[in-house]
């Protein structure tokens, strides 16, 4: 046991600020975040915004919890945005945890009693609606208290060993036809018994007593189940030759009596009514946990983060040095959007749907977990909405282009509802040229409305002039010498106005015949 948890002691602290090296079951990690109620002041990032910020692999990158509960209230904490901010609890247990080195092991060796993907399913117990007995349930109790009437007649009525073999019987049928409920709660009962007891643990330590305070009574309110879990605890089996005799012994006498019915929907009747209670106590196992994940991933960059700067007076996004986390070596950028929102040109791969990205996901990131990839940044609270990363949707029927145009639909409607900030990339680019600039213009005129910030990025060149009112342009461009292709990445003010595109076709080896051709329309349509 000693030996154990020395070793355990070690393996934390090693892995302490590096990446997770596993499997990402993202169908199980998402299921408490998609099934819990809505949260007052917050906006939940949707579906479209999370595919078109990649946050799969964020969610990969930043993940540094020890335990599967840990890990669902992260997920949820990265999904909600708070439009009210304040972590002031959070940023204590975080301080605490980076001065208390040999603390915060010891709470994730107890975290980590939860690693197992059973502990994935504990959401179930408190989100999902729980198995009624069955119309045979009704026999459960006569049967048993038949079959424990026999048991004790058996030494002064031999005669009884008889009656009692019919009954057995019976019971036997019973038992294997309610496995097959059993198995539904085969891997969350028994994570419960751990869940309690975890809880417990971190309940006695004194920097968790914050969080703990809400949790208390319900710990030992659920605690009172533990009797009763404990009948599904040795499912799991064993392969010490004793311990597997005494589980066999036990499966037989849970046989003979029925218990396991009888428990099963007992502890069921009992959840359903204790739902609020087991979700306090996931959650505040899961908070203590997300924290320490926190905690480990700042310590991952250095004193390449910073806390966001709330402005709550303007529309204000500035910041400094601010850089995508999941590009090696990434090269960082600058900017001030005060007054105006922002559009920007520039050739494909030149950085700019890489820079919107940067934007929208270190803003969440500073809502939802109070770091932000930069040496600062400064925002307003608001609630965030993306055009990024669309596609032909066959199942329903849509194309891009009408795809599109129902999400920038949707975009309007929040325009008009209060201030948000709005990611677009490359606005109606399934059209025709003259409908998609005039049609691009309107919209992204309008979604400023009401103090909204826009950040969109175009080839159109033209929508630079025709906007200049309502944002201020910049670009990102590249170096085209003979056959090679450079990026600086850099944020540069202004509009693009370089046009490199024949170039780029002369520099990956394009026919004369076509280069030329190309250029001479180029100009006379110029």
């Amino acid at each position: 046991m000693f030996r154990s948890r020395r070793k355990q002691k070690q393996q934390l602290a090693t892995s302490f600020g590096k990446i997770k090296d596993e499997s990402f079951d993202f169908d199980s990690i998402s299921q408490f975040f998609r099934n819990a109620p809505p949260q007052e002041n917050t906006q939940t990032i949707s579906d479209r915004t999370y595919d078109d910020l990649d946050f799969d692999e964020l969610f990969m990158f930043m993940d540094r919890t020890t335990s599967k509960v840990g890990q669902q209230v992260l997920y949820r904490k990265l999904r909600t945005i708070s439009l009210k901010p304040s972590f002031n609890q959070q940023e204590e247990l975080i301080k605490y945890y980076q001065k208390n080195h040999q603390e915060r092991i010891n709470a994730q060796i107890e975290l980590n009693k939860l690693s197992k993907s059973g502990a994935l399913y504990l959401t179930s117990l408190f989100q999902r609606p729980h198995l009624k007995p069955p119309k045979w349930f009704k026999l459960v109790k006569p049967l048993t208290l038949v079959s424990v009437l026999l048991t004790l007649l058996l030494p002064f009525y031999p005669i009884a060993t008889l009656f009692l073999l019919g009954v057995v019987t019976i019971n036997f049928v019973v038992h294997f036809i309610n496995k097959r409920n059993v198995i539904v709660y085969l891997k969350s009962l028994p994570e419960l018994i751990k869940l309690i007891d975890v809880a417990d643990k971190l309940g006695s330590r004194k920097e968790c007593e914050p969080y703990y305070k809400r949790a208390k009574e319900d710990i030992q309110l659920i605690k009172k189940l533990k009797f009763r879990l404990s009948f599904f605890q040795t499912t799991s089996g064993s392969s010490a030759d004793l311990a597997a005799l005494a589980s066999t012994i036990f499966e037989l006498i849970k046989m003979v009596y029925l218990l396991e019915p009888l428990y099963l929907f007992s502890i069921l009747k009992e959840l359903d009514i204790r739902r609020k209670e087991v979700a306090s106590i996931f959650e505040f196992v899961g908070e203590i946990d997300a924290n320490i994940s926190i905690v480990s991933l700042r310590k991952s960059l250095n004193d390449d983060w910073c806390y966001p700067d709330f402005n709550e007076e303007s529309k204000t996004l500035a910041t400094q040095d601010v850089y995508h986390p999941l590009i090696p070596l990434p090269v960082k950028n600058s900017f001030l959007a005060e007054s105006k929102s922002v559009i920007l040109t520039g050739s494909n791969m030149s950085g700019k749907t890489t820079f919107i990205r940067t934007i929208g996901l270190n803003f969440i990131t500073g809502l939802s977990i109070n770091t932000c990839f930069a040496k600062s940044y400064v925002m307003k609270p608001s609630k965030i909405f993306t055009a990024i990363r669309i596609s032909d949707n066959l199942m329903n029927d849509k194309s891009y282009y009408l795809e599109e145009v129902l999400t920038i639909k949707r975009m309007i409607e929040e325009s008009q509802k209060g201030q948000n900030l709005f990611l677009l990339d490359e606005i109606f680019k399934g059209t025709n040229t003259i409908e998609r600039i005039s049609a691009g213009k309107a919209v992204l005129s309008k979604l400023t409305e009401n103090g909204n910030l826009v950040f969109v990025s175009t080839h159109d060149i033209e929508l630079t002039d025709l906007l200049k009112d309502e944002y201020d342009a910049y670009h990102f461009c590249e170096q085209v010498e003979e056959r090679n292709i450079s990026f600086d990445y850099l944020l540069k003010r202004g509009r693009l106005k370089n046009k490199n595109a024949i170039k780029i076709l002369e520099a990956n080896g394009y026919p004369d015949q076509v280069t030329k051709e190309a250029r001479n329309l180029s100009e006379k349509l110029a």
